[in-house]
């Protein structure tokens, strides 16, 4: 078994990165590169891909159930409808990663989400997906940016969003299915 592969306890070899955190676990085997729709979960998906950028995932991970708590389950409606004492409130919520310009992106994005049509961000996400795309036998086959995930960027700071560039945006098609990263004999790559 190489490096980028490591057996969990069930006996299952699975992507390194995972270790032995059982929360990356079932992200892992739940999660991670199942395809993702709907404008709610993947606005969610962007909201805390963007808050992630510099942390490590396991971090929103573990602080994933309050952000859903305090961001009213990422209801793009809700949220938009924040003001300034709602960004106060969420500045001194230390279950959230207490970030000003982050979270005034989450609710400018929402804002930006309840402009479009119902089903337009999934379809506009999802339209950036490469048809295929080989699968990785290393991790040093995993690419930090595509040219797919700089071109979703670029149209998404178009139309206004922020904390959507291009890492943010690869590690979002990754989470959400529209690509899949799995290294070759993980068993999700089956």
């Amino acid at each position: 078994m190489t490096t980028d592969l490591r057996t969990g306890p069930d006996g299952r070899a699975r992507c390194a990165w995972v270790g032995e955190d059982a929360e990356y676990l079932r992200y892992h085997d739940e999660e991670w590169g199942v395809p993702l729709h709907g404008d709610r979960a993947l606005f969610e998906k962007m909201s805390l891909e963007g808050f992630q950028a510099g942390l490590s995932w396991i971090t929103i991970l573990r602080k994933r159930p309050r952000f859903r708590e305090v961001f009213a389950g990422f209801d793009p409606t809700v949220v938009a409808g924040f003001g300034d004492d709602d960004v106060a409130r969420l500045m001194q919520d230390a279950g959230i990663i207490r970030n000003r310009a982050k979270i005034e992106a989450t609710i400018g994005n929402a804002r930006l989400v309840t402009g479009m049509a119902p089903g337009e961000l999934d379809a506009l996400l999802w339209s950036y997906a490469p048809a295929s795309a080989p699968r990785p036998a290393t991790f040093a086959d995993v690419p930090a940016t595509t040219a797919e995930s700089t071109a979703m960027s670029k149209e998404l700071r178009r139309r206004g969003f922020r904390f959507v560039g291009p890492t943010t945006m690869y590690a979002l098609m990754q989470s959400g299915g529209m690509v899949d990263d799995h290294v070759d004999g993980c068993w999700r790559a089956a």
